[in-house]
């Protein structure tokens, strides 16, 4: 048996609906980040450099060094050699995504878009950053027969844990955003990290509830982990900040999946960063290993995504 057998994946479930593998292709587009550029703070998340998940990113605002078409180009052949997929999703990964003039983004997309074999886009954004027009502007691919995900990163439900680490906005914002663009009949995928600080498995249960209860079409979990450049990478020298351990993380993980609905689907369960600039927790620059740790969980507890409903922990935790 593999991990899908125990999880709904974002490659199984994109395999069913095309008929073959598809793999997204990660594009830096050259935007920046309003919590970098003064507009609702400035330093970024406290956990913050973008090479930790977009690894040929540059500062923001720096131009790209190659062109969207070539990044995609670039990416084919790794893909081709990895995986051998011939369908793409170009995939707007690094800082904000959503953060310029609807023409621009109009620009950038339909460049991705007119590359053949292309099939859609996944954005990656803020909830802070999705006005209607931007929203409407991707539904209008998606009504297209585009693939389209709308990639949202929250990160905590808790507005003291995103105060703590300088997130820039609260959970209303992420809520707001949610409630619009699935009016617009968007796909949502919710990004959430496990192991902030002050956080515990609790609050992760509480935060996939309330995502849940918004209403969301895939999630996505990565584990904290600290780089290079960063503050946290400060508290974490100072002693001030201690990453979660491997086994907590998998016991986490795999209480989120099973209390996930079998309809939404994973696009990531783990995130891994760049060897040169990871400092802690050191097990975090081993994908795979994780990956086969989650299932490994999984199979010896004899549980599956959906195989349980989750109880309201919202007010406990909040007492706590």
């Amino acid at each position: 048996m593999t991990l899908s057998d125990y999880v709904h994946t974002f490659g199984t479930w994109m395999r069913t609906r095309h008929g073959e593998r598809v793999h997204k292709v990660a594009i830096e587009a050259g935007f920046t980040c309003p919590n970098r550029d003064g507009t609702v703070g400035s330093g970024g998340c406290t956990f913050c450099n973008n090479r930790s998940f977009g690894p040929s990113a540059r500062s923001p605002r720096a131009a790209p060094e190659k062109t969207v078409e070539q990044q995609i180009a670039a990416g084919r052949v790794v893909i081709a050699r990895r995986t051998g997929a011939r369908l793409l999703l170009a995939y707007f990964q690094t800082y904000t995504n959503t953060y310029a003039s609807v023409d621009r983004l109009r620009s950038l997309y339909d460049r991705a878009l007119s590359v053949p074999g292309v099939i859609g886009l996944a954005i990656g954004t803020r909830p802070d950053c999705v006005p209607d027009p931007v929203l409407a502007l991707l539904a209008q691919y998606q009504d297209e027969g585009r693939e389209v995900w709308l990639e949202l990163g929250l990160q905590s439900s808790f507005d003291t844990t995103l105060a703590a680490v300088n997130r820039g906005h609260g959970f209303a914002a992420y809520r707001d955003a949610v409630q619009r663009a699935r009016r617009m009949g968007l796909s949502v995928c919710a990004h959430l990290i496990i192991g902030l600080p002050g956080e515990t498995i609790v609050h992760a249960r509480v935060t996939l509830e309330r995502v849940l209860d918004l209403g969301i079409d895939g999630l996505k979990l990565h584990p904290l982990h600290v780089v290079r450049r960063t503050r946290l990478a400060h508290a974490w020298r100072c002693g001030e900040y201690v990453p979660i351990e491997r086994d907590e993380y998998l016991e986490t993980v795999a209480t989120l999946v099973v209390l996930t609905p079998t309809g939404v689907v994973f696009h990531r369960l783990t995130g891994t960063a760049a060897p040169d600039i990871l400092l802690a927790p050191a097990w975090c620059a081993g994908k795979w290993s994780v990956l086969n740790g989650i299932e490994s969980t999984l199979k010896r507890l004899g549980l599956r995504q959906g195989g349980a409903r989750y109880p309201s922990w919202t007010v406990a935790c909040d007492k706590a």
